[in-house]
């Protein structure tokens, strides 16, 4: 595959695309990155609230790609849904905006603008649900193949696409590596104002890029029939007409060759007035059978899209938790400059964006020696791949925490109120690290399989069914944080998320994710034994 890939190029629209979804990524992770410390800090809520406030907010921007997509498949152009979720998009920032320069100016009036805080987040939530996966699927669509299995056996066209989903998450790295890094220090240096702002003014820059690159662009016409226009519609009259057939049978015994009799066993229709119902279903049973089969690969999909949440859990540690892990140590680099907790997310990206040359170029030569395959490694054991390196990095942040405690308990008894430990916050590189390492196999091996999975008029929905694991897993992030809560306070002890990082105990959570981990990807692994590639099951129908 690596060689294959590095004689492949992509052309001009996908650069351009590539470039329009990075500084999309900037814009959002501006304001994601660090905004559990806007709201502890500017809004005065508690850790637990903060944290369960962000996964909410993640886990909506997140699934709203999938109740979006099947309407953008249906009946819009992706290119008209990108303008008009754009658009959407700057409103919210903009809204978010007003509401930091509003609370800067009038701190008495909280009640609406936390109420305000609120509506310009789950605005920028709706914008993006149907900007990002009609963004991705309009990039892909430039590679200009037209085949419905885009994971055919066709390598050279597999290696494109995988070549183009590689690139583009390479893309969306450097942005947010931009926005964490640069956001993180803007807003906790020069005010929230300002750092809310400039995300604002490049989502506008955003849209005049993709407005200037409209002649370039291959516009894909899916539109021939009934079926391509409306998949989800016709998938659910498939089914209908399915079950009708099921009173209209019509049973023929095969031909013998030594002998000529045959037996025909047909029975009446219950009703006369679905006579003319079926004369339709037999002139169209190819196409009905065929959206049929497509609705049950997405229904095969679910299963390991399951699987995939505590991989999404662990994904939310480090814009909460982590975050303010980092804010109770040691942060000074020189006697002026301290590093903002949220910048250390940069090395997950970092470590993307520096690593995922080497999976092309060392990782997959060498599992080419071993497996014998043209990838290297399938789809499906690349996320298994990840997934063991999100569990590892948990495990070292469980470690970390322990000894940060220990620390804190000890300057505690010595009659130390600090809540500083000094304990460098570079100790906490280890799990960003191993967490960025893990989303160059789990993160595109996802993109990959549920873009080729699905059929050639669902692929938007493909894309959606990738976010919404991390939109699902954020809800999920939350309502373990829930359930924790209930549990501590129901023994009279201190919560696990107490405001108080001594007393706190983040690493019997982090044991937690890990274990709850160690069980999804078992479960996984079995799934993987039974299931088939949607391109297999083609070839062997």
């Amino acid at each position: 595959m690596a060689g294959g890939q590095r004689l492949q190029r992509l052309n001009r629209s996908c650069i351009l695309l590539i470039a329009i979804a990075g500084i999309e990524r900037f814009a959002f992770k501006g304001v994601a990155s660090n905004l559990v410390t806007y709201l502890t800090d500017v809004v005065d809520l508690s850790n637990s609230s903060a944290a369960k406030m962000v996964n909410s907010w993640v886990g909506f921007t997140s699934i709203m790609p999938l109740l979006v997509a099947p309407i953008a498949d249906a009946y819009w152009h992706k290119y008209s849904t990108i303008m008009v979720s754009s658009f959407l998009y700057v409103m919210g920032l903009a809204a978010l905006t007003t509401t930091a320069l509003a609370r800067s100016w009038h701190h008495k009036n909280r009640t609406i603008s936390s109420s305000f805080l609120s509506l310009s987040l789950y605005l920028i939530s709706l914008g993006q649900g149907g900007y990002n996966p009609s963004l991705q699927a309009f990039g892909a669509d430039q590679l200009g193949d037209e085949e419905e299995l885009p994971c055919s056996k066709d390598d050279k066209s597999s290696n494109k696409k995988t070549l183009f989903f590689q690139w583009w998450y390479f893309g969306v790295c450097s942005g947010s590596l931009m926005g964490v890094t640069v956001m993180s220090y803007i807003q906790d240096t020069f005010g929230w104002v300002l750092g809310f702002a400039i995300p604002a003014i490049s989502m506008v820059l955003s849209i005049l890029i993709f407005s200037c690159g409209s002649p370039i662009y291959l516009y894909k016409q899916h539109d021939d029939d009934l079926q391509d226009k409306k998949p989800f519609m016709n998938i659910f009259q498939s089914i209908k007409a399915s079950a009708l057939k099921c009173f209209h049978c019509e049973i023929t015994l095969p031909n013998d060759k030594s002998e000529v009799v045959e037996l025909e066993l047909q029975e009446r229709p219950l009703c006369r007035e679905n006579m003319e119902s079926l004369k339709d279903l037999n002139k169209d049973q190819k196409s009905s059978m065929y959206l049929l089969a497509n609705a049950k690969v997405v229904v095969r999909l679910l299963p390991i899209w399951t699987m995939l949440l505590m991989f999404a859990v662990i994904f939310q540690q480090p814009a909460t938790f982590f975050t303010k892990q980092g804010m109770t140590m040691k942060r000074n680099i020189g006697a002026d400059f301290k590093i903002p907790p949220a910048t250390l997310q940069s090395a997950i990206t970092l470590s993307i964006i520096l690593l995922m040359p080497l999976y092309d170029r060392i990782f997959i030569p060498i599992a080419q020696l071993f497996t014998r395959q043209e990838k290297g490694i399938t789809v499906m054991q690349r996320m298994g791949i990840g997934m063991v390196l999100s569990i590892i990095a948990m495990v070292i942040a469980a470690l970390v925490e322990m000894r940060r405690l220990e620390i804190g308990r000890q300057m505690r008894s010595a009659g130390s109120e600090a809540e500083t430990v000094p304990l460098r916050i570079f100790w906490l590189l280890p799990q960003y690290i191993l967490l960025g390492i893990s989303d160059i196999f789990t993160v595109v091996g996802m993109q990959e399989f549920f873009y080729g999975e699905v059929p050639r008029t669902m692929r938007t929905m493909g894309i959606a069914l990738y976010t919404s694991v991390f939109g699902v897993g954020s809800f999920v992030s939350a309502l373990l944080i829930t359930l924790v809560e209930v549990y501590t306070n129901s023994k009279g002890k201190p919560s696990w998320f107490s405001d108080d990082m001594v007393e706190a105990r983040l690493d019997n959570y982090y044991w937690l994710l890990a274990c709850l981990s160690t069980v999804s990807l078992l479960l996984y692994a079995l799934l993987c034994k039974f299931y088939h590639n949607r391109s297999d099951s083609e070839g062997d129908n």
